[in-house]
């Protein structure tokens, strides 16, 4: 009995740390609609912080706690609710996820470039120190800052939990977020409520940082990733507790704290312990997301005030002058024969290698175009098929002797299949969560799948070789750049034929309104199995190419961060056309590159950058490029219209009406006047290619 309490009692604490994070997460979701992932981030940054002044301000504990937690977190709280999460429409759950997404990467990899990325050990603890205070409770040792986290958190939930049922705060926020504009006409503060729950929730994002701290040991900067158990476990307890009750959350995390402690025990090494230990709260979390029935309408809350917000804006292909087509449509096929002259001739060794990266980039990016951009499906576990390919072809060639295109192909494959049994799985589910069902993936893919040495190669990683077919050897960079475009073009090929086919068009109508999809005829399993099949199997073609690129790599080259980057790029470039996904890798991989130069502490803004980026996407969801393309556009437009002006000609649909009002003429849905579909301008659809942000 000794024993066992030896390992329950710890787990108690790490338990409460949980119960922050799935009460912080069930209060912001409950009363303004957002499912914040970004709250390990804040939880990280409030740690961060706090460390940052005890240790190198020297300023005392209870200054820091105050300056941290009480201070800075609400104020972070009430920025991003005041010019971010307030200015998207209630029922636009992509846009806030989007952003919560691009939150969760940039501040972690801000705060190491302000602050320097030195780790710290034995961080200090809020109230009772580990090392030097120590209790007995039934004969288990229990060390003091086990006691202040388990203290702490009780008294920070009853406060709370008081002060909600004591005040008629909680019945305004539900009418908040049932609809802001509503609970605005019945006299209701909305703006005052929302800013309220999203201070009350990173406080307790800033409370749970701190009290990590010192059961971790170690704060490292340059590795956010050890909050990854914290966002994992908040995320399931949340999920147990449906995400209404703040009481069930509280419970579940602390029992998820000590099952996981007390699987120790029983499991204390060797696969079992892999397979148990670190598997358990993925599969917990798996299990709830799938099974539980009052989830699967999570997120699709009707505003009976939604249809004042205004439509989504036209692709730029369908606003611009017919006239501009031939132009667009040779000028992109000339600039793919300058660049495969350029890559193969006088541009310098050490620039070749970058653009290689772009184009393998760009063949992992259209896997989110797909996915994203033709299903309106958000995956957050890309990253994990392209692992899956790239793990494939570097273990086939290893053990059996396969050619690595051959194992790129395998391993696309069992990318696809796996992106089909997470479809079967997701069922009966969509929207945000099957979103989170793909998060989970991620996650239990970076902890469990990829730390075997069959697959991910432990710690040592899985070395790609460069393909040789025949007497043709790709191990140069030049001529790996030929191979990448060929495998990038038959990718594009691929996706274009899917958007303009049958499936392309059923996958539009499941983006714009699955029960209206359904009520078409539409097999809403059928379409989804197949676009996360392909996407994945994509997906996987492209992690191989990269793993050849960068041989060796390991589960740290496609851990689940690296999986949110991928998102924010393209949906910051644009995730709705295929040129969007080129340009994303293009620009990724040179933006990547350029930082090089730049000291090593800078090295991590490219992600922060497209991060950033990706905030706009409540305002721009076509994608900055493609927001800039658009306009350049009309500008282009108006100018053909004065042109024709001056001439005395009759100007087009489209120059007529961008002179006029700045709107396009004439235009309707995803077709230009001409007749030219959404995707013209190439055969296989890249309506202009370029890759310059000003399109």
């Amino acid at each position: 009995m000794s024993t066992l309490l030896g390992y329950v009692l710890p787990g108690i604490p790490y338990g409460c740390d949980f119960a922050l994070m799935a009460v912080g997460l069930v209060i912001t979701f409950r009363t303004t609609g957002v499912f914040n992932l970004a709250f390990g981030a804040q939880a990280f940054g409030a740690a961060f912080v706090f460390d940052l002044l005890v240790r190198s301000e020297g300023l005392p504990v209870w200054a820091a706690f105050v300056l941290s937690v009480l201070l800075l977190s609400p104020a972070v709280g009430l920025v991003l609710d005041r010019f971010l999460f307030s200015r998207i429409a209630t029922t636009n759950m992509t846009a806030k996820i989007v952003s919560s997404v691009g939150l969760l990467i940039a501040i972690p990899q801000l705060l190491p470039i302000l602050f320097g990325g030195s780790p710290r050990e034995n961080p200090p603890s809020l109230w009772l120190d580990q090392a030097h205070v120590e209790f007995r409770l039934f004969g288990t040792a229990v060390n003091g800052s086990e006691v202040s986290t388990t203290v702490i958190t009780l008294g920070a939930v009853a406060a709370l939990l008081l002060f909600l049922r004591l005040s008629p705060a909680g019945l305004e926020m539900r009418a908040v977020v049932e609809s802001r504009r509503l609970a605005q006409l019945q006299g209701i503060d909305s703006g005052k409520v929302a800013a309220s729950a999203w201070a009350l929730s990173s406080v307790m994002a800033g409370l749970a940082g701190v009290l990590l701290l010192p059961l971790s040991n170690v704060l490292n900067p340059t590795n956010p990733l050890q909050f990854t158990g914290l966002l994992v476990a908040g995320l399931t307890a949340a999920a147990l507790a449906r995400m209404r009750s703040i009481g069930v959350a509280f419970g579940a995390a602390i029992g998820l704290g000590v099952a996981q402690e007390v699987l120790e025990l029983y499991f204390p090494n060797g696969a079992l312990h892999t397979a148990s230990v670190n598997a358990f709260p993925f599969i917990v979390l798996v299990g709830t997301l799938v099974g539980s029935k009052s989830l699967r309408s999570l997120g699709f809350r009707a505003d009976p005030m939604a249809g004042v917000d205004p439509p989504p804006p036209p692709p730029s292909v369908s606003i611009r002058d017919p006239r501009l087509d031939v132009p667009m449509k040779w000028g992109f096929r000339a600039l793919i024969v300058a660049f495969v002259v350029s890559g193969l001739t006088w541009v310098p060794g050490y620039w070749v290698t970058p653009l290689d990266a772009g184009l393998v980039y760009s063949t992992i990016f259209l896997s989110v175009t797909l996915i994203t951009g033709a299903s309106g499906q958000l995956s957050l576990c890309q990253a994990s098929f392209a692992g899956v390919g790239a793990f494939a072809a570097g273990q086939l060639a290893a053990h059996f002797g396969l050619p690595v295109l051959l194992g790129a192909v395998v391993g696309g494959l069992m990318a696809a299949v796996l992106g089909a049994v997470l479809a079967l799985l997701a069922a009966r589910i969509s929207g945000l969560i099957l979103t989170l069902l793909t998060l989970a993936f991620a996650l239990m893919a970076d902890t469990f799948l990829f730390q075997y040495s069959w697959s991910g190669g432990s710690g040592t990683g899985v070395s790609v070789p460069r393909p040789v077919m025949g007497s043709i050897d790709f191990t140069s960079n030049r001529a790996f750049l030929v191979l990448a475009l060929v495998v990038l073009l038959l990718c594009i090929l691929l996706v274009a034929l899917v958007q303009r086919g049958t499936t392309g068009r059923f996958l539009a109508a499941m983006r714009g309104s699955e029960p209206g999809a359904a009520s078409l005829g539409i097999n809403l399993l059928r379409a989804r199995v197949t676009v996360f099949a392909m996407s994945a199997g994509i997906a996987g073609v492209g992690g191989a190419m990269f793993g050849s690129l960068y041989s060796p790599v390991s589960a740290d080259s496609f851990v689940y961060e690296i999986s949110l980057a991928f998102v924010v790029v393209v949906i910051t470039t644009g995730s709705r056309r295929i040129e969007g996904a080129v340009q994303a890798g293009m620009s990724f991989a040179i933006i990547q590159f350029l930082f090089t130069y730049a000291p090593s502490r800078f090295q991590g803004l490219t992600p922060i950058l497209f991060a950033f980026g990706a905030l706009n996407y409540a305002q721009h969801p076509e994608g900055m490029v493609e927001y800039q393309k658009s306009r350049w556009m009309m500008r282009v437009s108006r100018l053909l219209a004065r042109v024709d002006g001056r001439r005395g000609t009759a100007p087009t649909a489209l120059a007529a009406g961008a002179a006029g009002n700045g709107m396009a003429g004439g235009v309707v849905g995803g077709s230009a006047p001409n007749g030219a579909p959404g995707l013209a301008g190439s055969p296989v659809g890249l309506s202009s290619g370029v890759v310059s942000p000003r399109g």
